[in-house]
């Protein structure tokens, strides 16, 4: 039953929860953590936990989604981001950090983002991105722009793309558009012998709509960041995401009725910034987690301590700060599986996960996804 509220006269709105609103409820059993599997397959691939990075060049280059993937997640690069557009990116993330340092103004990095993002894409600067990828044996995923995505996709697909991620801010099955010819996601998912994961989507129907696309995942969410994502300030747009993961999980219970047995996954992308985020969100009914900022503070993060997401880089409409996130002290192996001497819940992620999942009882992450919730205060 939808918890409504009036608001005013005539309008209501639904009261919907975020991560740090709800909390894990223990079970009667409890077991080992040596005996908790986080393994997570989406398609023919399989992961050894529910790890899918952000696409942002802040926390991903060719050589971090290596190490992502030989760490047992997967780690996407961004198609259309600074390793696409710059032969020397070294150059270009250095006039970034000059102008954090320079100035106090947070529109200087944004101007300094957009400016570099303004050079044009370069197919061969992503073919040889891809390859590098490629030739370490781990699975490549890239993210394209809903609007780019048609075009650039045949020339990914050459390279060496195994999993396509076509990701906005907010993303439909049905775009209307006066300029131009619409992506018809259906009719382009269709077309590939590849797995498509879809987002971002904050609610039960677009979700909906995204699976019947024939998506193999779902992204909810729009990488919201306490601190660096402004999506809410400057549309007005939030995603409360506790709730947006458990309508997209009913979704998707539904989906996978309404055709007799095909599953989509959910990945939450926002508000995840501890282990305990992690957990909740699988709690929630995600199948993984995409992670952004708690990465930046990786040694092998490219973006040196900053952290910012795609959006930053938008020609008129920025939705994201660049902000500088921590100190790089940690290599991503015990940023994910620790051991931690941080009682934050900032390391050790996956570790933390399986400590949770042993402490409820549950061996696997899809029954992991039956844990009993309850709400704070």
């Amino acid at each position: 039953m939808r918890d409504l509220v009036e608001i005013g006269m005539g309008r209501t709105a639904r009261r919907a929860y975020e991560l740090d609103d709800i909390e894990i409820i223990p079970s009667r059993r409890t077991r080992s953590s040596k005996d908790v599997s986080t393994t997570w397959q989406i398609d023919a691939y399989r992961f050894d936990i529910p790890l899918i990075t952000h696409p942002t060049d802040a926390i991903v280059s060719p050589g971090t989604a290596v190490a992502v993937g030989e760490l047992g997640g997967l780690g996407v690069l961004n198609a259309e981001g600074l390793w696409a557009r710059h032969g020397d990116v070294d150059e270009a993330l250095f006039r970034l950090v000059q102008a954090t340092e320079d100035s106090d103004d947070p529109a200087a990095a944004v101007k300094v983002l957009q400016e570099l993002h303004a050079a044009p894409l370069r197919m061969d600067l992503i073919a040889e991105a891809v390859k590098q990828i490629r030739e370490s044996g781990v699975t490549v995923a890239v993210r394209v722009s809903p609007q780019r995505a048609a075009e650039l996709t045949p020339d990914l697909l050459a390279a060496g793309v195994e999993i396509l991620v076509v990701q906005g801010t907010i993303i439909s099955a049905e775009h209307v558009s006066r300029d131009g010819e619409p992506l018809n996601l259906k009719s382009f998912i269709a077309d590939l012998d590849i797995p498509v994961i879809a987002g971002g989507v904050g609610d039960y129907r677009t979700a909906m709509h995204l699976m019947r696309t024939g998506a193999a995942g779902v992204i909810v969410g729009y990488g919201y960041t306490p601190g660096v994502t402004t999506t809410d300030s400057v549309l007005g747009i939030g995603v409360p995401m506790a709730t947006a993961i458990a309508d997209a999980a009913a979704a998707r219970r539904d989906y996978l009725d309404e055709t007799g047995g095909r599953y989509v996954h959910v990945i939450a992308d926002g508000g995840v910034t501890t282990s305990g985020d992690v957990a909740k969100s699988i709690a929630c009914g995600a199948d993984a987690v995409m992670l952004g900022e708690p990465l930046a503070a990786a040694t092998e993060a490219p973006g040196q301590g900053l952290y910012w997401t795609a959006s930053s880089a938008h020609p008129s409409v920025p939705r994201s700060l660049v902000a500088e996130a921590v100190d790089q002290e940690l290599d991503l192996r015990k940023l994910l599986f620790g051991p931690s001497a941080d009682p934050r819940g900032v390391t050790n992620l996956f570790g933390a996960l399986k400590r949770a999942m042993a402490k409820t009882g549950y061996s696997d992450l899809k029954e992991f996804q039956k844990v009993g919730l309850t709400i704070r205060g």
